[in-house]
């Protein structure tokens, strides 16, 4: 039966993030709020926990989840980023959006694309996720809480309560997020391509909607 904490979204009970931050060391599965929406999450070196997570949302290997980030500093260890990469990233991070970058070798390989070595990373803004990531010292696994059959993300955390009180371990009620997922950003060419349209602007890219080349990479 998974516990239910109500934390406040901008200046989250430390008592409860640290509560939170043991169920993710024990194994545990996690329901989050972000910045776009809310999120399944898992311990970046739990494998088990991380194949919860695709099942609970029906995603085969070659789907990616995302890593979630403190800052840039530490999405450098898992992504190789050159100075143009970088400019970008800094000009729209923190916020509500998902790259597609190149792995590097701190990159467990059941995480990154297996042919393409790539990997999604996001640097959310939100104070409540950026409390529990500072006090796990390390990224989170996640993934956009879109359950099968639905075609949007969970909204509502007494919902998610309801769905999932069964299947994982926490559900963090941190109050209604955005209704739309991360916007998907393949970082790894020439030129950046829109792979998912989401809660992200796209003006500082210089894409629009109708440049979308595919319904999501990273899920």
């Amino acid at each position: 039966m998974a516990q239910y904490f109500r934390m406040h979204p901008v200046d989250p009970q430390p008592r409860l993030v640290r509560q939170a931050v043991e169920i993710l060391n024990n194994g545990g599965v996690i329901a989050l709020p972000t910045d776009s929406s809310y999120a399944l999450a898992c311990h970046l070196d739990d494998r088990a926990a991380v194949e919860r997570i695709r099942r609970l949302r029906g995603l085969d290997e070659r789907a990616l989840l995302s890593l979630l980030v403190r800052d840039l500093s530490e999405l450098s260890n898992f992504a190789i980023v050159d100075n143009q990469q970088y400019r970008t990233l800094k000009a729209v991070t923190p916020g509500p959006y998902a790259f597609i970058l190149q792995a590097t070798k701190e990159v467990p390989r059941r995480l990154s694309h297996p042919s393409r070595k790539t990997i999604g990373l996001r640097v959310p803004a939100h104070a409540l996720t950026l409390a529990v990531l500072e006090t796990l010292g390390q990224p989170l696994i996640a993934s956009t809480l879109i359950l099968p059959p639905d075609t949007q993300p969970l909204n509502d955390p007494e919902a998610i309560r309801v769905r999932l009180e069964k299947q994982i371990d926490l559900v963090i009620d941190g109050g209604a997020c955005a209704a739309q997922p991360s916007t998907v950003i393949d970082l790894t060419g020439p030129a950046p391509i829109l792979v998912r349209v989401g809660r992200g602007d796209l003006a500082p890219f210089g894409l629009s909607e109708d440049d979308v080349v595919a319904d999501s990479a990273v899920r």
